[in-house]
C-alpha cells in the first residue's frame, strides 16, 4: 500500500489484520457447512468459534519455518483450538481460502468505490447544470471549431462516468465468486453442496467450475475496469489542466489560503491535483497489464499471480479510491471563469459559425465546393487580419451577398443557433432537472 495515497477506510480492508480475519471467517463458514450437511459433529463450529483467533506475530514465526502463509495460519489457529482444530480446513486446500478471501476483500473495496463514483456524478450533474448555458469554443486539434457550452462539457463527463459506474458493478459482482472445492476443482474430498452453502453464508456465489483457483480472467476484467475508470479520471483532470493554461484560463483548480506553487516564482498556482490524477492512472493501466498476465497459469495452477496480486489489489483500489476523492474535491471547488470563456470565443471573430454560413450557401444553391471556396476565402482574410470579424468580412463579399441577404448573413452569426439542442441532450444523459 502507498501510505501517501491510502485513506483510511479502503486502507483496512487491505491490512494484514483484515486479511487474516477473512482467512478465519472463510474457514469457520466451511465449518458450519460441513457440519450442517453431516460432515462433521454438529457441535464443532460453535466449539470452534469460541476459541478461534489469530496472533499475527506468532502466525510470521512459524511462517519463517514452514515457509507457507497459510500453513501458518492454520497451525497458529490449531495451537488454539485444541483436538476440534481438527476438522478445520477439512478436505480444503490454500486457495479455497485464499482466493475467497480475496474475494471478499475485493467486495468490501468494491462497495468504498461504488459509493465514491457516485459522489462524483452528482458533483457532474450539479455542475453540468450550473453551466447549462455558458458559452465557450469548442475546441479540436486544439484549436477553436465551433461554439458549445461548459455545461455540455461536464455533461460529456456525467454520461462517462455513468458508464463508468455500470461496467465496473458488472465487473464487481464478475469476481464476487469463491470456491471450495479442493485441490484441483474436483470436488475430491469435499461435497459441492458445502461450496455452495459456505459461499452464501459469505455473500458470495460459487464459481461454476474451478482449478485449483478461480480462474484469473475474473480479477483481470476488474482491474481492467479500474484501468478504464482512471483513465476517464485522467481525461477529466487532463481538461482542466488545459483549461487552467495561462492564455486560456477558462477554469482553474481551487488554490487555498496559505498554498504555494513553487519554491521559486511565488505567482505560480499550478493544477497540481490534475497532474496527479492524471500520473496516477499510469499505475492502474500498468496493474491491468499485470492482471492480464496472471491468466495464463500452468494446469491447475501455479504461483506466478499470488506475489502480483499481494501489489496490484491492494494498490489499484486504494489509488483509484484517492483518485476519485480528489477528483470530486476539484470539481466542487473548480473555479469557472465564464467572462475568460466567452473572451476566448470571440478571439475566433466568428470564424465559429464557418460551417453555418456554409450550409446556408448551399442551401441557396452553390455547390459543396463552391460554397466551401467562398467560406474558406472569407476566413482567410479573418486569419490574416486581426482587425476583421468574419461577418464583417461576409457583409463586404460581392459572392456571398449575392446569395444571402443582411438578414439572413446577420442570422448565421447567432450563438444561440448552436444552444437550440442542449435541452434534448441534457434530456437524453438523464439529467434534464435539477434535483
Amino acid at each position: 500500500m502507498i501510505e501517501r495515497y491510502t485513506r483510511a477506510e479502503i486502507g483496512k480492508v487491505w491490512t494484514e489484520e483484515s486479511k487474516t480475519q477473512k482467512w478465519l471467517d472463510v474457514e469457520l463458514a466451511a465449518l458450519e457447512a460441513l457440519a450442517h450437511y453431516g460432515f462433521i459433529p454438529k457441535e464443532i463450529p460453535k466449539k470452534v468459534r469460541a476459541k478461534a483467533g489469530f496472533d499475527l506475530k506468532r502466525i510470521h514465526a512459524i511462517e519463517k519455518t514452514v515457509n507457507h502463509d497459510v500453513i501458518a495460519f492454520l497451525t497458529n489457529l490449531a495451537e488454539r483450538l485444541g483436538p476440534d482444530g481438527r476438522y478445520v480446513h477439512f478436505g480444503l486446500t490454500s486457495s479455497d481460502i485464499l482466493d475467497t478471501a480475496l474475494a471478499l476483500q475485493i467486495k468490501e473495496a468494491s462497495e468504498i468505490l461504488r459509493h465514491e463514483i457516485k459522489r462524483l456524478l452528482e458533483v457532474l450533474r450539479k455542475k453540468a447544470l450550473e453551466h447549462k448555458t455558458t458559452l465557450m469554443a469548442g475546441r479540436s486539434h486544439g484549436v477553436h471549431a465551433e461554439p458549445i457550452t461548459f455545461g455540455l462539457k461536464m455533461a460529456l463527463f456525467y454520461a462517462e462516468f455513468k458508464r463508468n459506474l455500470e461496467r465496473f458493478q458488472r465487473a464487481a459482482e464478475g469476481v464476487a465468486y469463491g470456491k471450495i472445492s479442493g485441490a484441483v476443482g474436483t470436488f475430491a474430498n469435499v461435497d459441492p453442496k458445502v461450496e455452495a452453502l459456505t459461499c452464501k453464508k459469505l455473500g458470495l456465489k460459487p464459481t461454476p467450475i474451478s482449478t485449483q483457483i478461480v480462474q484469473r480472467d475474473r480479477h483481470a476484467e476488474y482491474l481492467t475496469t479500474l484501468a478504464i475508470i482512471g483513465g476517464s479520471l485522467e481525461k477529466l483532470a487532463t481538461e482542466i489542466r488545459g483549461l487552467q493554461k495561462t492564455e486560456i484560463r477558462e477554469v482553474e483548480e481551487y488554490f487555498a489560503e496559505g498554498q504555494k506553487g513553487s519554491s521559486a516564482m511565488p505567482h505560480k498556482r499550478n493544477p497540481i491535483t490534475c497532474e496527479r490524477i492524471a500520473g496516477l492512472a499510469r499505475i492502474l493501466r500498468g496493474n491491468a497489464l499485470a492482471g492480464l498476465e496472471n491468466m495464463a497459469l500452468w494446469h491447475e495452477r501455479d504461483i506466478t499471480h499470488s506475489s502480483v496480486e499481494r501489489v496490484i489489489f491492494p494498490d489499484s483500489t486504494i489509488l483509484l479510491d484517492y483518485m476519485l476523492d480528489q477528483t470530486t474535491k476539484v470539481m466542487t471547488h473548480l473555479l469557472v471563469y465564464k467572462d475568460h470563456m466567452l473572451a476566448n470565443l470571440e478571439k475566433s471573430r466568428g470564424m465559429v459559425f464557418s460551417q453555418g454560413l456554409l450550409l446556408r450557401l448551399i442551401e441557396k444553391g452553390l455547390t459543396r465546393e463552391a460554397a466551401y471556396a467562398l467560406v474558406q476565402g472569407a476566413a482567410k482574410k479573418v486569419w490574416e487580419n486581426h482587425s476583421v470579424k468574419l461577418e464583417e468580412v461576409a457583409l463586404k463579399d460581392k459572392a456571398i451577398l449575392k446569395n444571402l441577404s443582411v438578414k439572413e448573413l446577420k442570422e448565421v452569426f447567432d450563438y444561440g443557433y448552436h444552444l437550440k439542442h442542449v435541452d434534448e441532450i441534457f434530456e437524453r444523459v438523464g439529467i434534464a432537472h435539477a434535483r
